[in-house]
């Protein structure tokens, strides 16, 4: 059980794929103006993550080597495919407000890099655990960005107003550059908390070696 939940949550902090890995942030740029845009665009890329190391998971002792990675992208394109016929069917003003960047999660980085990392490597309920660990490790961090950008730049919480009407909204907050910056902090912050837990556990390490 230790060892699945280690599995799942390195996804969440320890790496994760925009505040530490640093994948994807073209999404993280783009779509985050609004909370229900960076929720969409990162139960997406959970969906696609966690369904392609699935995929990869099961089919991996028969794919040659040679010819894995065009298999790996066949496998993410046709899930995307399906996710954004799901969403043209049901949700369209939301795939119509994903626009193109729907269509480019078939080359977001993470996906194919935790296809080939991990679930071309390890069992199906492994690959499951890790993918949902790096969808959820996303769309948390697209979620912390656009609050804060809708936030700071609208003044609302999915177009529900925070401050008043008084509030004059920060446009840096909704233009691309003020995005880049904002990320910026919070890989700063994201790297400091991950070097104090380093610590705390190299400390508890030493603790342990001299009690026994």
């Amino acid at each position: 059980m230790k060892e699945h939940w280690q599995i799942f949550s390195k996804g969440l902090i320890a790496e994760n794929p925009i505040f530490i890995l640093a994948l994807s942030l073209c999404p993280a740029l783009a779509v985050t103006t609004t909370v229900i845009n960076g929720l969409t665009m990162g139960l997406t890329v959970t969906f696609v993550i966690t369904t392609n190391n699935v995929v990869v998971s099961i089919v991996r002792k028969w794919v040659n080597p040679k010819v894995r990675v065009p298999v790996y992208i066949t496998s993410i394109a046709t899930i995307v495919t399906v996710a954004q016929l799901v969403l043209q069917a049901y949700f369209p003003v939301l795939y119509k407000a994903m626009g193109i960047y729907l269509a480019l999660v078939v080359v977001f980085a993470i996906i194919l890099a935790r296809a080939e990392v991990f679930a071309s490597k390890n069992g199906v309920w492994k690959s499951f655990l890790d993918g949902f660990g790096m969808g959820c490790g996303f769309t948390l961090a697209m979620l912390t960005i656009a609050v804060i950008r809708e936030l700071f730049g609208a003044g609302t919480i999915l177009g529900v107003p925070v401050f008043g009407a008084g509030y004059d909204p920060m446009l840096m907050m909704i233009l691309p550059p003020g995005a880049f910056i904002l990320i910026g902090y919070l890989v700063a912050a994201c790297k400091t908390w991950n070097a104090k837990q380093e610590e705390k556990a190299r400390l508890a390490e030493l603790k342990a070696g001299k009690e026994a």
